[in-house]
């Protein structure tokens, strides 16, 4: 058994061991028509993959020049895939690079007045060149003089290779009926087989190509497709589809918004006391005292009181608080919520009468612009002026206040899937954000909202807002009985597991009347062999010279030394050889090789290189 597993196994590793023992033996034939041999290669049958076939898809016949630009570039096609050619054209300019999508047109033999051409088709679908800017263009090189001799001929293979590739790739990407077989070079041409595949219609316009511009409609057209098939209906009405009941329940997750326009009084204002209150913009003025001159009498000595409440409702929104000003005649103390904060002419701290004669003659001014925000905090607090005066007299303080005014915006989450998302036997069975489908039948539809912005509050308080999301509405579905469907019994699997050794199988199998009947016998595996540590492989290298071109020109020109190597690594087969291509010389043999330390030095290097490719408006 073990030889014929080993046989079969070496059967299938001719046939599919590599890309071109699949090309060969599998997409070739049955794109083509021929007959496909199976892996024993003990019988063979033609399948039928395509709706039409053709030997000859398209074939390129180019002609270097002594410049070594391609003079002649002549393309001809069957379009219609009967077998016959029904369209030849030659390129209009000579060729002096060749891209992946395209070529560039250059004064023979130079890399100067430089044009560059893109593969597209026309509304005929017959192959063109348009002009394009050079970024437009990807993979290109140099093959004429200006880069090195002889380049076109010395690497047809590669040239009529990636010339065509380009041409391929125009013509399959407008058509995407269209299955390229197999590319065979014959000198300077280059033919392609190929065949009309994937759909058996005339439109080249395919349904099924939508979704790789659009793959998101992929999970609506699938739900479409489901919902009017009988077979998907049918099982999903099944015992099986309804094995367990289920409950559909309906959440959102919300953002509450609410604008807050707070005036001066919603920020502080005068309770009781005091004399004035003057508001001017976004600050207030708050007064209290007899200010009028000799006012208060005092005779010999007199202690008058004034007190006034502040009442604060949003500390938060006082954006400066002071004590401006105060005056007495002929001495006065400022306290605030009891705390002694300005006095004067001269030091007063007790609440008796003042360190000096009462009469002073005068009345003093004082401008502490004191900071009074550390007190302010939210609810009620007072102010207190108290003067002392000898014969007549006046006093009065100010509190000077700004606020900020402008309108804000409150916002919470209001959650009301948590209590669901937290149970076990839920899942999310669909999912609207702002109106974005983004689960369908509990599948990702893969679509996410953009931020969104709202324009909230009155038109004469409006705040412009924007956020990930403002409501999320989902529908859960929920198992709510879980044994309505038995469970599978695993007790026999159990028993073997737990019964059996490396030598001996143990078993227990119900009988017929319900009992049980155990068993032992003897056990092995057999033995699996060795198998090699790795795939040998082996590394080799070939000189070349670096013929890219880049918007700035040809990269090997900026270069000290144009000419680099690659690197290739080849699979060796049973005799441990190494299958060196034309040119190359091996730099490891065969062998398991391990060189993932050189290729991260390698993206590194361009990773770094790379970020270090900014512009900036100077120069640096």
């Amino acid at each position: 058994m073990e030889e014929r597993a080993r046989t079969a196994a070496e059967a299938a590793r001719a046939k599919s061991g590599d890309s071109e023992a699949l090309q060969r033996n599998y997409v070739t034939p049955g794109l083509s028509g021929q007959p496909i041999t199976t892996v024993d290669s003990s019988k063979a049958f033609t399948p039928n993959l395509a709706c039409q076939k053709t030997a000859t898809l398209m074939e390129v016949l180019v002609q270097p020049a002594s410049s070594g630009d391609l003079a002649s570039v002549q393309i001809a096609r069957d379009t219609d895939f009967d077998g016959t050619v029904d369209s030849r054209i030659n390129l209009p300019v000579p060729v002096s690079g060749i891209c992946a999508n395209g070529v560039i047109s250059c004064q023979p033999g130079t890399w100067n007045q430089c044009n560059y051409f893109r593969w597209d088709m026309d509304t005929a679908r017959n192959l063109k060149l348009t002009q394009v800017d050079m970024p437009q263009l990807a993979g290109c090189y140099c093959i004429n003089n200006s880069c090195g001799t002889n380049l076109a001929w010395g690497n047809m293979a590669s040239v009529l290779g990636d010339l065509g590739g380009g041409m391929i790739g125009a013509l399959t990407t407008a058509d995407p009926r269209i299955g390229v077989a197999q590319a065979m070079i014959d000198g300077p041409s280059i033919r392609y087989v190929g065949a009309q595949s994937t759909a058996c219609t005339s439109d080249p316009s395919l349904a099924q190509t939508a979704y790789r511009a659009n793959p998101s409609a992929l999970a609506g057209d699938a739900f479409a497709a489901a919902s009017s098939n009988h077979v998907f209906q049918s099982l999903s009405g099944s015992p099986v589809g309804h094995g367990t009941a289920q409950q559909l329940r309906h959440c959102t997750i919300e953002r509450q918004v609410t604008v807050v326009k707070s005036g001066i009084d919603d920020i502080i204002t005068r309770t009781s006391g005091g004399y004035s209150t003057i508001k001017s913009g976004k600050a207030v003025d708050f007064y209290l005292g007899s200010p009028s001159d000799n006012s208060l009498s005092g005779g010999s000595c007199r202690l008058f009181d004034f007190k006034m409440t502040l009442h604060v409702g949003a500390s938060d929104r006082i954006v400066d608080a002071r004590l401006a000003e105060y005056f007495a005649d002929d001495w006065g103390q400022v306290r605030i919520d009891g705390t002694l904060v300005a006095s004067g002419p001269s030091p007063w701290t007790s609440t008796g009468f003042p360190p000096g004669r009462c009469e002073l003659g005068r009345t003093f001014y004082a401008y502490p612009n004191l900071d009074l925000k550390p007190w302010l905090t939210p609810g009620d607090h007072e102010i207190w002026l108290r003067v002392a005066v000898g014969d007549h007299g006046e006093g009065m303080a100010r509190v000077h206040v700004e606020v900020d005014d402008s309108c804000r915006t409150v916002e919470q989450l209001v959650d009301h899937c948590g209590a669901i998302a937290a149970d076990s036997k839920c899942r999310v069975d669909s999912e609207m954000i702002d109106g974005v489908q983004t689960f369908r039948n509990g599948i990702s539809t893969g679509l996410r909202p953009l931020p969104q912005t709202r324009l909230l509050g009155t038109e004469a308080c409006p705040v412009s807002l924007t956020r990930d999301f403002f409501q999320k509405d989902r529908t859960y579905r929920c198992a709510i009985d879980s044994t309505s469907l038995p469970k599978p019994d695993t007790s026999r699997g159990t028993y073997i597991i737990d019964h059996s050794t490396e030598t001996i199988l143990a078993d227990r199998a119900r009988q017929g009347d319900g009992s049980f009947a155990e068993s032992t016998r003897p056990f092995s595996l057999p033995d699996r062999g060795s198998v090699p540590a790795c795939e040998p492989i082996c590394k080799t290298r070939a000189p070349r010279v670096n013929t890219a071109a880049a918007p700035a020109g040809v990269v090997g020109s900026l270069q000290n030394n144009p000419t680099a190597y690659d690197s290739f690594y080849h699979a060796c087969g049973s005799d441990n050889a190494c299958p060196t291509g034309p040119g190359e010389e091996i730099v490891s043999a065969c062998g398991c090789l391990d060189d993932f330390p050189e290729a991260v030095v390698m993206m590194q290097t361009v990773r770094l290189g790379g970020a270090d490719l900014v512009c900036t408006g100077t120069v640096r």
